[in-house]
């Protein structure tokens, strides 16, 4: 097996293992790690059709964490992909609406996430012993709802880390806060920005690059690492589920052999529909891979004109997971695309930081053609969850709408009928005021938590045990501050 090693997109002298990607997260000069090479699938689809997760797991992660032995994966992918999910299959495919709505979110904290998060603390614990690292890691993690409760339920009580999640005070539904500020772990804080999601990823990417603080935090035993999508050791598991879903189809006659696929993915910080990029980048037959946003559509924008602007109002929708103007994760597609030329990241990274803005060039347009963009307006969004329902009794979620939104409009712009899989991210139940409203009127004298039962009564969906009595739960975390604070806030948990 060709041995894979990782280095900066930014550039960064060097090339490092699997391992220490995984410890560091994110790059010393502030680029993102990213495989030297791409691994090519090496075994016929139609015998990779017979494995079931767990074993499609070992078969692709082991091609990128290529200095883990297969007994160290194995104990990983065992100890993630366990009785935690609600679902035997961790990732059912379910046909609708002329698509496969690919679930993602029956894992304790109900949302895609986990299908990463709940591996990621297996390797960093392994990766930090096979580095013979003894300092305390401290994840630090910026989430828009749910990557926060995600990190917090797979590191609460792991020996040798501290887990710290940024969250914006109001750009989380009541639900996805609740699930925060009632984590139970006595190596986990939970702080609310006053401020929006951006904020909160720009803080923590400070805090990362802060070279004297970091310095100060060696110092006392500590290093930082990451949850967020900027660390190879989340993207890389979400590859996983790509291969699964078509292989299903494969399996059940739904595909002939090499056809290719369309995949939707709403996404806001563009690492989930980064791993499916990466799947085709590994030989999956994709043909189309359609970028899904809300009414924040700077992807949308870029994806169609080259542009990428962030200087607009960020605004709050009923898909507040979305609700995000500064993708980290095209980084490493641009990255890709360009031909690794870092000297580019640099100067595009540098202008969105100092300008706010970033373009490409129309000749270098050409490489967004395995995209489509496409966003969907909040009404869309509502009448999205309502006709889907109505015709079906198949209840989906916010985020969800926005996908198969943008994939009508997708076959409405290209009469594309390729086979498509849509990217259903969190259960309807996070999102339950917005749900309940798209498929009823909603009671403004209930609170979401009311809502939960008013929702299961109106579908007869069973209430996930994630989420059962969640509003009776002690509040543990109660604490707030603005993006200036949060270096302080860090200091002050650390003692230092």
């Amino acid at each position: 097996m060709t041995e894979i090693f990782y280095k900066s997109t930014r550039g960064e002298n060097g090339i490092i293992t699997s391992s220490e990607a995984i410890i560091k997260g994110i790059a010393i000069d502030g680029g993102l790690y990213v495989p030297t090479s791409f691994p090519s699938i090496d075994l016929p689809f139609y015998e990779l059709a017979k494995m079931d997760y767990k074993e499609l797991a070992f078969y692709i992660m082991k091609k990128y964490f290529t200095d883990f032995d297969d007994r160290e994966l194995l104990e990983c992918i065992n100890s993630a992909y366990d009785e935690k999910f609600e679902t035997s299959e961790i990732a059912p495919l379910v046909e609708n609406q002329g698509a496969y709505f690919l679930e993602l979110y029956h894992g304790p904290t109900l949302a895609f996430k986990d299908m990463a998060l709940s591996i990621l603390p297996h390797l960093l614990k392994t990766a930090s012993k096979k580095l013979n690292i003894t300092k305390e890691i401290v994840i630090l993690t910026a989430t828009s709802g749910d990557t926060g409760k995600a990190a917090l339920e797979g590191f609460a009580n792991v020996e040798g880390t501290k887990v710290i999640v940024f969250y914006p005070s109001k750009g989380v539904s009541e639900i996805q806060k609740r699930q925060m500020i009632t984590q139970k772990g006595d190596n986990t804080f939970v702080i609310g920005i006053e401020g929006n999601f951006d904020d909160a990823q720009s803080g923590v990417k400070e805090l990362f690059n802060d070279i004297q603080f970091n310095r100060k935090l060696y110092e006392n035993n500590y290093m930082f690492s990451s949850a967020n999508s900027i660390n190879i050791g989340r993207l890389i598991p979400q590859v996983v589920y790509y291969f699964y879903s078509y292989l299903k189809l494969l399996r059940n006659g739904k595909l002939k052999k090499d056809e290719k696929i369309n995949i939707v993915v709403p996404t806001g910080n563009f690492g989930n529909i980064l791993a499916a990029f990466y799947a085709k980048k590994m030989g999956l037959p994709v043909n189309k891979l359609i970028c899904a946003s809300n009414e924040n559509n700077v992807l949308y924008d870029f994806i169609n004109t080259g542009i990428y602007d962030r200087r607009r109002e960020l605004k709050l929708t009923s898909s507040p997971s979305m609700d995000i103007l500064i993708s980290s994760n095209l980084e490493r597609l641009l990255y890709e695309l360009s031909s690794h030329d870092d000297e580019l990241i640099r100067n595009v990274m540098e202008n969105l930081k100092k300008e706010g803005r970033y373009e490409i060039t129309q000749e270098n347009m050409k490489w967004l053609k395995d995209f489509y963009g496409g966003f969907a307006y909040e009404n869309e969004i509502f009448d999205t969850i309502k006709d889907v329902y109505d015709s079906s009794k198949y209840v989906i979620d916010t985020h969800t709408a926005v996908a198969y939104s943008v994939y009508k409009k997708y076959k409405e712009d290209t009469r594309d009928n390729s086979k498509t899989i849509i990217a259903s991210t969190a259960s309807p139940f996070k999102f339950t005021r917005s749900v309940y409203k798209a498929l009823n009127e909603c009671d403004d004298n209930l609170n979401d938590f009311e809502l939960i039962n008013k929702l299961a009564e109106f579908t007869g969906l069973d209430i996930p045990n994630a989420i059962k009595d969640i509003e009776n739960r002690e509040i543990l975390h109660n604490y707030t501050c603005n993006k200036d604070s949060m270096k302080s806030i860090v200091k002050k948990i650390l003692k230092i």
